[in-house]
């Protein structure tokens, strides 16, 4: 078949795919709903949603500033990126760069986004390994260890329960995480773009050499290449200004913006591709619940195969895609 025909059964798969259940922007639930309607009306259909009156009763929504940080796990060592320019797990140049990862006192690292002195980098607390109970479990009683009605609803309890911590600076690049995420702001707010899954033939990925970060004594920093290892396929366009020179099939998607403010969840369905962006100090939890690798991912490996065959639409080079996580 030719990739011309590819092409055009891949662009009305997406108009159809938005005329049958994609909004044209994210819808709001004022509470939660019963675990079965919420699977039937969200997660089945792989819909995001906003939803308020979520976890009004946690204490960690009225307790959680850097004062009460300071002074509960102010002393505790945890893992921090910290990159020269924001962005940790992106592209840059030719290069797949990952941050540096420090191991710091939260305390030094509130002083540094309350009185940050200039060149020293941007931090981002940012650990997926359910860093919230591994590195800071003297914050566990003030919130849920996990969603009860989602877990109901899903039938499992959450893979990781991470704790989110940054400066403005640090913005996630596009891409995807193959879990079910509700994603809880309990100070400041966060800003999604978002694109679903059945935007894939629109969305480029090239194949990256993988690099460090590294922060030299006079301040500046350095990329190391991570030797013996594979290259990584990622998303090398920004949707904040995406260069449609080089991705001009990227002016087909329709990405959905939406602000996710403190005492507001949201719910991000698996494969949903997203970038995001965050006010000063801004202290968010995620609870990631593994997805089902039933028959909708099987559908969409088949999209991602398709997207591969009708290059440059798919943008990647030589390699299928991989499952990749990156910061949020």
């Amino acid at each position: 078949m030719a990739i011309s025909v590819v092409k055009e059964l891949l662009r009305n798969f997406v108009k159809e795919a938005r005329e049958l259940y994609i909004s044209d922007e994210v819808p709001y639930l004022e509470q939660p709903i019963p675990p079965l309607d919420f699977y039937r009306e969200w997660i089945s259909p792989n819909k995001p949603c906003i939803i308020r009156n979520a976890f009004n009763h946690w204490p960690a929504l009225q307790k959680w500033d850097f004062s009460y940080l300071r002074e509960v796990v102010g002393s505790k060592e945890i893992s921090v990126a910290v990159t020269p320019n924001g962005y940790a797990d992106a592209v840059h140049e030719d290069r797949f760069v990952m941050p540096e990862e420090r191991h710091m006192r939260l305390s030094a690292v509130l002083d540094l986004m309350e009185e940050k002195p200039g060149g020293s980098g941007v931090f981002y607390v940012q650990k997926q390994c359910s860093n919230l109970t591994e590195e800071l479990p003297e914050l566990t009683g003030d919130l849920e260890p996990h969603i009860p009605w989602m877990s109901e609803a899903l039938g499992k309890r959450p893979d990781a329960v991470n704790f989110w911590l940054g400066e403005a600076e640090a913005i996630t690049s596009m891409h995807k995480d193959h879990y079910e995420n509700l994603y809880c702001v309990i100070s400041g707010e966060k800003q999604f773009i978002l694109l679903p899954p059945s935007d894939r033939p629109f969305i480029p990925y090239e194949l990256y050499q993988p690099a460090k970060y590294h922060q030299k004594e006079d301040g500046s920093f350095e990329v190391v290449d991570v030797t013996d290892a594979d290259k990584v396929p990622w998303i090398p366009l920004d949707p904040l200004k995406p260069d449609l020179g080089r991705f001009p099939e990227y002016r087909f998607a329709q990405p959905l913006h939406c602000t996710v403010r403190a005492g507001e969840m949201l719910y991000l369905p698996s494969l949903w591709f997203h970038h995001v962006q965050q006010s000063h100090g801004c202290i968010a939890v995620n609870f990631w619940y593994d997805m089902e690798f039933d028959i909708k991912y099987n559908y969409f490996q088949l999209l991602e195969a398709l997207s591969q065959a009708a290059r440059p639409l798919g943008g990647s080079r030589g390699r299928h895609p991989q499952p990749e996580t990156g910061a949020l």
